[in-house]
C-alpha cells in the first residue's frame, strides 16, 4: 500500500499539480521522498519558505490552478505564513502542506511544537489535521475543493510519522469548474434604472473583469462613460479600451480621481477597491459583485448587484438606453491625454540623474509583449501602475492587497517555474531585494531565468514618501548597499550596474536578451516624489512641517536635493 505522502503526491499529480515549492525538513522526508518516487512532481527549493509561499501565490495567478507549497514542523511552518496570506487576500488558490512533529509528542511542549490549526486560521479558508492515515484522502479532497472553489489557501497539517504510515486508497484527480453567477433579476432592474436616469457615470473596474473585457467595454460604449480602475485591475481593463481614463487611489494619478469625483453615479464592476477617501461624494454607486459579502465595504451602496461581471454587463446591456450626450466621457478623456502626456514628460532622461520614472518606461518599451511584470511593494509599485502598458497579452502580478515587501523576487520564481518559455521581470526595491537576497540563489540552483531591475535608491523610499506627507524628518530609512550587480555576479547571475541615464537603454537590452537569469542594479533619485492623484490640506501640512523640521535639524541639503530632483513636477 502506499504511504499517505505518496497518496497525497500522487494525488496532486493526476489534479495537474508539477511542482511543491518549500525547504526539506525531518518531518517532511515522507513528502520530499513521495515527490523523488513520482519524478514527474518537482521540488523547487526556495532559500525562505516564505518565498515558497509567494512563489506558490504567484504561480496560481499566471495559471489560475491550483499551486502548491510546504513547510516543515514549527518555524518552517510560520515561514510559511506571510506568503499565504499573500495568496489568501489575492484570492488564487493554494494549498499548504504543514508538516507537524511526531504525533504521540503533540501538546507536550515538545521541540519545534506549534499550533498549525491555529497559526493558519486567518490566512485560509480551510485548514484540517491528519490524525488519522485513512483521514487523508478525503481531507486532501475537501481542501483542494475548497482552495479551488473559494479561490484561497487551504492548509492540511500532517505529522511527520503520519505522512510515512500505509494507506489504502487509490489516487484521485481533483477539478472544479469555475460558477457562472447570474444576478437576479430585480438588482439587474435597479441598475438599470439607476444608469438610464444618470446624468454623468463613471465605470471603476477591477480584478473581476477577468474575462469580461468586451461587456466592460460595451458597458462604458452604452453609457458614454469613461473608466477608471484598480491597481489589480490595471491588466485587465486598460487593453484595447478607448474609455480607460487611468488609474485612481494612492498609486494613481489624476485623471482617474478626477473622473470619479466628477460622476453623478458610480458603477463598480468586481473590485474592492479598499481606499473610501476616493469615492465621489453623493453620488449613486451600483456595485456590481460576484461576493455579496464585499458589497459596501467602502462606501453606501443604492443599488447592489450580486452576480459575475460578465453575466451581470449580458443581464444589463439589452435594458440600458444609448446615451448621446458625450461632454462627461469627452471632458474626462482630455484629462486624461493632459495626464497621460505630464507622466510621460517625466519619463525622460536627465545629465544628472535616473528618474525611477524613465527606468520604468525604458523597461516596458524593451520588455517582451507577453512579459509577466512582478513589483515589489513600495515605489516599484507606483511606476509600474503609471508605466508599464498592459495589452491584453502581458500579466502584472504583486502583493497589491497585502502589500507585502519582497514580493517581486520570490514571486517570479513561481511565473518562471510555471513558464519557463515567458519573460518574467521582477521590478525590485533595494529594500524588497535584500529582505529577501537568498531567492537570488534559488534562481540560479533551478535554473530560472528571471531578470531582476533594481531601483536602487539607498532608502526605504515609500516609508521616506510617508514621513514626508506625514511631517517627519526621514529617519531609519537608509540603505547601505553593496554593488548589487558584483553581489549577483558573485552568486552566479549576469549583474549588470547603471548610474547613468545615457547607459540605461543599452544595459536594459543586454539584461533582458541573457540567456539566464540576470539583475539590472539602476541607481536611481532618491528624493523622487511619487505625487498621489490629489493632495489634501492635511498632507500639505504636513509637507511644509516636513520642510521645516528638515530645516531645523541641519539636514537642509536633503531640501535642496528634493527641490532638485523634482522640479520638473512643480513647475
Amino acid at each position: 500500500m502506499p504511504t499517505v505522502a505518496q497518496h497525497l503526491v500522487d494525488s496532486l499529480h493526476s489534479s495537474g499539480v508539477r511542482r511543491v515549492y518549500g525547504i526539506a525538513g525531518d518531518s517532511l522526508n515522507g513528502v520530499t521522498d513521495a515527490l523523488r518516487r513520482n519524478g514527474d512532481v518537482e521540488w523547487v527549493h526556495v532559500r525562505h519558505e516564505e518565498a515558497g509561499a509567494f512563489a506558490a501565490s504567484a504561480e496560481a495567478a499566471v495559471t489560475g490552478r491550483l499551486a502548491v507549497c510546504a513547510g516543515s514542523a514549527g518555524p518552517g511552518n510560520l515561514h510559511l505564513i506571510n506568503g499565504l496570506y499573500d495568496a489568501q487576500r489575492s484570492r488564487v488558490p493554494v494549498l499548504a502542506i504543514a508538516a507537524d512533529i511526531p504525533s504521540s509528542e503533540i501538546g507536550t511542549g515538545y521541540f519545534q511544537e506549534t499550533d498549525p490549526r491555529e497559526v493558519f486560521r486567518e490566512c485560509s479558508v480551510y485548514v484540517a489535521v491528519v490524525s488519522k492515515p485513512e483521514q487523508l484522502p478525503r481531507l486532501l479532497r475537501i481542501a483542494v475543493h475548497e482552495a479551488l472553489s473559494r479561490r484561497g489557501v487551504a492548509v492540511l497539517v500532517i505529522a511527520g510519522d503520519i505522512a510515512l504510515s500505509q494507506v489504502d486508497a487509490e489516487p484521485e484527480a481533483f477539478h472544479i469548474d469555475a460558477p457562472h453567477v447570474v444576478p437576479a433579476e430585480p438588482a439587474v432592474a435597479a441598475a438599470a434604472t439607476a444608469l438610464n436616469t444618470a446624468e454623468r457615470v463613471t465605470i471603476l473596474a477591477g480584478a473581476g473583469v477577468q474575462g469580461a473585457h468586451d461587456e466592460m467595454v460595451a458597458l462604458a460604449a452604452r453609457l458614454q462613460a469613461p473608466v477608471v480602475h484598480s491597481m489589480r485591475g490595471k491588466e485587465f481593463v486598460e487593453p484595447d479600451n478607448p474609455y480607460d481614463v487611468g488609474m485612481t487611489g494612492l498609486l494613481g494619478f489624476s485623471s482617474g480621481y478626477r473622473a470619479m469625483d466628477a460622476c453623478d453615479t458610480l458603477l463598480m464592476l468586481g473590485t474592492d477597491f479598499p481606499y473610501p477617501q476616493f469615492f465621489p461624494r453623493d453620488a449613486t454607486i451600483v456595485q456590481v459583485d460576484v461576493r455579496g459579502e464585499q458589497i459596501g465595504r467602502r462606501a453606501k451602496i443604492d443599488v447592489p448587484v450580486v452576480g459575475g461581471v460578465k453575466e451581470t454587463a449580458t443581464a444589463l446591456l439589452p435594458r440600458l438606453r444609448d446615451r448621446h450626450d458625450t461632454r462627461h466621457l469627452d471632458a474626462m478623456r482630455k484629462h486624461y491625454a493632459r495626464t497621460r502626456k505630464d507622466l510621460d514628460d517625466l519619463a525622460t532622461p536627465s545629465r544628472r540623474t535616473i528618474h525611477p520614472q524613465y527606468l520604468a518606461r525604458v523597461v516596458d518599451e524593451a520588455a517582451d509583449d507577453d512579459a509577466v511584470f512582478l513589483p515589489d511593494v513600495g515605489s516599484p509599485v507606483v511606476w509600474a501602475a503609471r508605466y508599464l502598458r498592459m495589452n491584453g497579452r502581458r500579466r502584472l502580478i504583486g502583493s497589491f492587497t497585502h502589500g507585502s515587501m519582497a514580493n517581486a523576487v520570490s514571486q517570479a520564481i513561481g511565473v518562471q517555474a510555471a513558464q519557463p518559455g515567458r519573460q518574467v521581470v521582477a521590478l525590485a526595491g533595494d529594500g524588497g531585494l535584500a529582505m529577501l537576497l537568498g531567492e537570488l540563489l534559488t534562481l540560479v540552483q533551478n535554473r530560472l531565468p528571471v531578470k531582476v531591475v533594481v531601483f536602487n535608491n539607498s532608502s526605504l523610499n515609500f516609508i521616506e514618501l510617508e514621513m514626508k506627507a506625514a511631517g517627519f524628518v526621514t529617519h531609519s530609512t537608509g540603505l547601505e548597499n553593496p554593488d548589487l550587480a558584483r553581489l549577483a555576479e558573485a552568486m552566479g547571475i549576469k549583474g549588470v550596474r547603471v548610474e547613468s541615464a545615457k547607459a540605461l537603454p543599452g544595459a536594459v537590452k543586454e539584461v533582458l536578451a541573457h540567456d539566464g537569469p540576470a539583475l539590472l542594479d539602476v541607481v536611481t533619485e532618491r528624493q523622487e516624489l511619487a505625487i498621489p492623484p490629489t493632495i489634501t490640506a492635511q498632507q500639505a501640512q504636513g509637507f511644509a512641517l516636513y520642510a521645516i523640521r528638515t530645516a531645523l535639524s541641519g539636514k537642509g541639503d536633503e531640501l535642496l536635493d528634493l527641490a532638485q530632483a523634482n522640479w520638473r513636477q512643480m513647475f
